[in-house]
């Protein structure tokens, strides 16, 4: 069912009439984001990826009884004070061919199979080889003892992975050692990143004179990766409203990141192109320093994300990045290690918005760090990582238990 469109009201050089909470936005993502369907993945494609389907083992590992040590294959019964013949060998794919026979040892290594008439391994540690070749036992050796049973690391039939897993190396090892090569996962969310700005240098550049270079877009593509999305070629529009529009009109991606053009002055064309193409469901958000922010709805979802590094980062972790995670078949959640401390100082918010307020961690406390400077990225580099103050506080006290997100290990 298509949403209506409400009337779009031209904010610029006039301000938002009214900001929408971030509750309020979050809500409406959750239920408008779904993970994308599934595809077929295999070898070496496969890490990272997240599973659409479980997977079952179609064999047991091992399928055969081997050693788990080099020694000796033997009757357990015979290691009791019990001179043995050593009478062949087993290796890994080299079986031995006969029957260990009472009285009977076959020298074996870690890996090989375990001879008929065997059931247990005296370790090579524990075996006393004489002149003549023959063995004897220092130790009683139990039933068993060193022997890697059958199914003993995935039963046949068992589920080794569950739905919803996110490939890990040793996943993908196990994958190989049951011999199953395509599994289902969910497709990689394609993401455009369009850059708003005549302004703006490519990455690489020099700032010279009145021009700056753009970091947000390498920003953005490492962030998209972190979480699994995959970035089309970024696209550098001007500020003039056909061009935006165009370029969003024609960008072919389940995510489109526009970066600056998303405000009130009289170059952010952004909003008014998303409302022509299509729903302009939020502009303005209560939240700082992402205020200035947008989502649409064309056939994929459009982030309007603000031009201030700092608040794009903001924008991004807050919306877009919990977007590209669910498409993907990740968590919602935001993709930071949590701790709980006390704060250092006093923490000054607004009631009615959100801050996301960067921190430093110094003798066990989240220290604030200076807020001011919506394009003051360094605040980010420097910070250990973030607190959001709710909406309903205009001030966190020293020493008040928080949140902290660790940017960083």
């Amino acid at each position: 069912m298509t949403t209506p469109q409400q009337p779009f009201f031209d904010v610029r050089m006039k301000g938002f009439l009214a900001r929408a909470s971030v509750a309020e936005v979050l809500a409406c993502l959750a239920e408008r984001t779904v993970p994308l369907p599934s595809e077929d993945s295999q070898f070496p494609q496969l890490a990272d990826r997240v599973l659409a389907a479980a997977v079952a083992s179609p064999v047991d590992v091992p399928a055969f009884a081997r050693s788990a040590m080099d020694g000796y294959a033997v009757r357990a019964k015979d290691t009791d004070n019990a001179t043995l013949a050593v009478v062949g060998e087993a290796m890994p794919a080299r079986p031995f061919a006969g029957v260990v026979a009472p009285g009977q040892a076959v020298r074996i290594t870690t890996g090989a199979p375990i001879p008929d008439g065997a059931d247990a391994v005296l370790m090579a540690e524990l075996a006393q080889l004489d002149a003549d070749g023959r063995v004897q036992a220092r130790e009683v050796v139990p039933t068993g003892k060193n022997i890697i049973r059958v199914g003993e690391d995935v039963a046949i039939g068992s589920v080794v992975l569950p739905v919803g897993r996110r490939l890990r190396p040793q996943d993908i090892g196990l994958l190989a050692s049951i011999g199953v090569n395509a599994v289902r996962v969910h497709r990689k969310p394609r993401v455009a990143i369009l850059v708003t700005g005549n302004e703006l240098l490519p990455p690489g550049s020099l700032p010279e004179g009145f021009r700056i270079v753009d970091s947000n877009s390498p920003m953005l593509e490492a962030l998209v990766a972190r979480d699994g999305g995959e970035c089309l070629p970024v696209r550098y529009l001007p500020d003039d409203y056909s061009a935006t529009r165009d370029a969003i009109r024609d960008t072919v991606a389940d995510v489109i990141l526009v970066s600056g053009g998303t405000s009130v002055g009289t170059e952010d064309f952004a909003p008014k192109a998303v409302a022509e193409l299509g729903e302009l469901k939020f502009h303005g958000v209560a939240l700082r320093p992402a205020g200035p922010m947008g989502v649409g709805f064309l056939p994929g979802t459009v982030l309007l994300l603000p031009g201030n590094p700092l608040a794009c980062l903001c924008a991004y972790d807050l919306f877009a990045g919990r977007i590209v995670r669910r498409l993907g078949g990740r968590s919602w959640d935001l993709p930071y290690r949590r701790m709980t401390l006390p704060l250092a100082s006093k923490l000054a918010s607004m009631v009615g918005r959100m801050d996301y307020v960067r921190v430093k961690i110094e003798a066990g406390q989240a220290l604030p760090q200076a807020q001011r400077g919506a394009s003051n990225l360094s605040s980010a580099v420097t910070a250990d990582g973030f607190v959001l103050v709710p909406a309903e506080r205009d001030e966190l006290p020293a020493g008040e238990m928080v949140d902290v997100w660790l940017y960083g290990e």
